[in-house]
This record gives structure tokens, C-alpha cells and sequence, in this order.
């Protein structure tokens, strides 16, 4: 009887410690960019270009220009992924990148991974950046076959699965990422707007960017998936 009840509080105590280490952790502490690094290629030539990333009001901003890419020191599997943001200004480009990998390995800017686009009024689209991802109706949403591909000119784009999700400009969404082995799924607000399979990486950094539009993140949410 007593070695059943020591294997019952073993248990208990196991799976407590489980779901403590599967709490939920921001990877933006809203003070500094520790835990971060940048990735601007102008700033390679020219020191004094100026950071397209800051801190502002307790929030994330990326300024949108010069490009480049702000990337977690730290490499990460099985997990959900939740940013808020919003357009500060005018709308344009700007993305998270999970399971990115070499630095620079399209055009000598973007690093290797799939981008969670979100481009408004594309956002949800999946871009295949020197890495693959299938999805269901892959013809449709992606074109012919023979024009696919990961890098240079080839089709990379993964058309989002419905419009309407965006908020208003100005407004805050929500994009809430889930990456668990070989699965990539992508929500806008709640609604799913993309889920891929057979992905060619499950583990890397992850990267937001700066890519024309000033954006402002809220929340850079992590939770470990177990």
C-alpha cells in the first residue's frame, strides 16, 4: 500500500513539473531586446544606419527600414507562438519567421525558415525561404508544380486559407503560430489561416522583421508544447 501511494505522488509530482516547465514565457521583456539579435545587412557598411528595431512605450517596434531581421539568440521546438501586433502607420510588409537557421540565405537578406506573413491582407500566407512545407490543395494555393521551389524565383508563396481575418489598421491582432514536429499551423484572430505538413525543419530561432511598415509588438508569447 505504501509503495502504491509513493508511486501515485511520484506521478503527480512528474506531471506538476511538466506542466510547470510548459507555462507560458514572453520572449520580450518590454524593456530591452535581451535575448535578441539583429541582422541588418546595411548597417554592415554603414555603422551609422539606423536600428530597425526598438523599445517604445514597453513595446517591440520594428521601424520597417533599413530591412533585416530581429532573432532570438535561442533555438526552439514543439511550441506555440502567440504575437500581438499592429500597424503603427501605414500598412505594408513585415512577418515571423520560425525555424530559421543560416542567416542571409535568400537575397543575402532573409535567413532560412518558413515565414508566418503578415503582410496585411495577406496575413497567414506561408513563404518557403530555403525550407518546404506542403499543404492540402497545394496547386491551388501555390500554382504549378513545376514553378515551385525554395529560393531565388520560385514559386515560395502559400496562398492563407481565408480573407476578413485582419483587424482595421491601427488596430491589434493576434497571430497565433503552432509548430509541433513536422506541423506548422497559423491563426489571424482566432481563425485558422494556414496548417502545413512535411516541413523540412522542426527547430530553429525565430525572427520578426522589418520589412517597410513600422509595426509594434505587444506580446511575443512562447509556450512549450509537451
Amino acid at each position: 500500500m505504501k509503495m502504491k501511494l509513493f508511486c501515485i505522488c511520484t506521478l503527480i509530482f512528474v506531471i506538476a513539473q511538466q506542466v510547470v516547465s510548459a507555462q507560458p514565457r514572453s520572449l520580450f521583456n518590454g524593456n530591452n531586446l535581451k535575448g535578441w539579435h539583429a541582422d541588418v545587412p546595411a548597417r554592415d557598411k554603414d555603422t551609422s544606419a539606423r536600428m530597425p528595431f526598438i523599445v517604445r512605450n514597453g513595446m517591440l517596434v520594428s521601424l520597417g527600414t533599413p530591412g533585416g531581421h530581429l532573432i532570438t539568440d535561442s533555438s526552439y521546438e514543439n511550441y506555440h507562438l502567440e504575437v500581438v501586433y499592429r500597424f503603427a502607420g501605414k500598412p505594408a510588409n513585415c512577418g515571423v519567421l520560425v525555424h530559421a537557421s543560416t542567416p542571409r540565405a535568400l537575397y543575402a537578406m532573409f535567413p532560412q525558415s518558413i515565414e508566418v506573413q503578415m503582410m496585411h491582407l495577406n496575413a497567414g500566407d506561408f513563404w518557403c525561404i530555403v525550407e518546404d512545407i506542403t499543404v492540402p490543395d497545394m496547386e491551388k494555393r501555390r500554382g504549378p508544380k513545376a514553378n515551385w521551389g525554395t529560393s531565388g524565383n520560385k514559386q515560395r508563396r502559400v496562398i492563407h486559407l481565408e480573407d476578413g481575418a485582419e483587424q482595421p489598421v491601427g488596430e491589434w491582432n493576434t497571430m497565433k503560430i503552432e509548430c509541433l514536429g513536422n506541423t506548422i499551423k497559423a491563426y489571424v484572430n482566432n481563425k485558422l489561416m494556414n496548417a502545413g505538413y512535411n516541413c523540412t525543419a522542426q527547430r530553429g530561432q525565430i525572427a520578426l522583421q522589418a520589412e517597410g511598415s513600422e509595426v509594434e509588438f505587444a506580446k511575443v508569447i512562447l509556450t512549450p508544447i509537451r
